[in-house]
């Protein structure tokens, strides 16, 4: 059975999106993106933004699963803060869509995707043009959505063969 994955990578200036499809060990690379509000806009437009356009995508995809990175606390409170908002803005259009959401932490995908937690980024690179050849990112954020959504797919499979 194909189930298809949207993953996330939030960001206020930068949020990037991914879609794949899954069965079994079986991915396939459907589309990916960058939503890019405009700094010049206030906050709460840009956070606007953010929601409609994964709104629009999850509506345009329809997804079975997402995925979306946890955020940890940076030294800059201030950033931390702005990150959390962005991230609840793009929580909020999955939930609007009725798509069940799957939260992991930074070192849980660098693990999921290169079995190491703390793996650099071009070991997680290299591991996503493996899984997704068709895949080509053109920004980190597209390719880290990349890899959170490929990252939730082996979780999955894992959990329904230890299951």
């Amino acid at each position: 059975m194909t189930r298809r994955v949207l993953g996330i990578d939030p960001g206020l200036l930068h949020t990037g999106w991914a879609v794949i499809d899954t069965a079994g060990s079986v991915r396939k690379y459907i589309a990916s993106g960058v939503i890019l509000p405009s700094p010049k806009q206030e906050m709460s437009a840009r956070l606007l933004e953010i929601f409609r356009s994964l709104d629009d995508i999850c509506k345009t995809f329809q997804p079975d699963e997402c995925s979306i990175e946890i955020i940890f606390v940076n030294q800059n409170p201030k950033t931390t803060l702005i990150l959390g908002q962005a991230r609840a803005s793009a929580i909020v259009a999955v939930a609007n869509n009725g798509i069940p959401l799957f939260e992991y932490e930074p070192n849980k995908i660098k693990k999921a995707l290169t079995g190491a937690g703390h793996a650099d980024k071009s070991a997680i690179d290299k591991m996503v043009k493996i899984l997704l050849p068709a895949a080509k990112p053109k920004t980190a954020d597209e390719a880290d959505a990349i890899a959170i959504a490929l990252a939730h797919t082996n979780m999955m499979n894992l959990h329904k063969y230890n299951n």
